[in-house]
């Protein structure tokens, strides 16, 4: 029997809020590195995505990952990859065993990291494909968990999802947008796995989109 919740219409659902810009932090400096993964390092499940700035010339061949999005219960941390900062505390969380990430369509994410950066992303959760859909062949897209699992309608802006994300100084509006991105993945994640939705995932385990 299917114990999945039922989505109401989305259009009838509150919007979701998400997370402060205070609580978003642009890790931009050698100092924010450090304390960002001070703080990443001792968690066990992270939020996780990426962002790339959009192609739009037929053969062009996207330069993404222009920014990495980490996520806690209480924070969201931005890394830019163009901010010339030491990689490796980033390489250390991504490819780390212990802590496992979770996020919604992860797949070129994954590939991107891979081509541009050398980062092998390990102990990957991708929702979209772990969470139940409508159908058995249907993906589960994070507008659609918002929905079944927060009861709330995550508005989408196609202006800011096609926005420079490699542009050295990002709006509030890009932080605010990347981080929901990263931070609702974490909190579905929860939600779906004490529903009994999500099998509970070892960190060392690793299950990639």
């Amino acid at each position: 029997m299917d114990t999945s919740p039922q989505i109401p219409p989305v259009v009838e659902l509150p919007l979701y809020q998400g997370i402060d810009i205070a609580d978003v932090t642009l890790v931009d400096t050698p100092a924010a590195a450090a304390v960002a993964c001070r703080a990443l390092l001792a968690e066990t499940v992270l939020g996780f995505d990426t962002e790339a700035k959009p192609t739009f010339a037929k053969g062009e061949v996207s330069t993404g990952p222009h920014l990495v999005q980490l996520a806690t219960e209480r924070r969201v941390y931005l890394f830019p990859v163009n901010a010339g900062l030491d990689r490796e505390g980033l390489r250390e969380i991504l490819e780390s065993t212990r802590i496992l990430k979770v996020g919604f369509g992860l797949g070129s994410d994954l590939a991107q990291l891979s081509a541009r950066l050398g980062i092998e992303a390990k102990a990957v959760l991708d929702l979209s494909r772990a969470l139940p859909g409508d159908t058995p062949k249907q993906a589960m897209g994070a507008k659609t968990a918002v929905a079944r699992y927060l009861g709330r309608r995550m508005r989408k802006s196609k202006r800011i999802t096609t926005s420079n994300w490699a542009h050295p100084r990002l709006n509030e509006r890009q932080m605010l947008y990347a981080a929901d991105d990263a931070q609702v993945a974490l909190r579905v994640y929860h939600l779906a796995l004490a529903a009994g939705h999500l099998e509970h995932m070892p960190s060392s385990a690793t299950r990639k989109s």
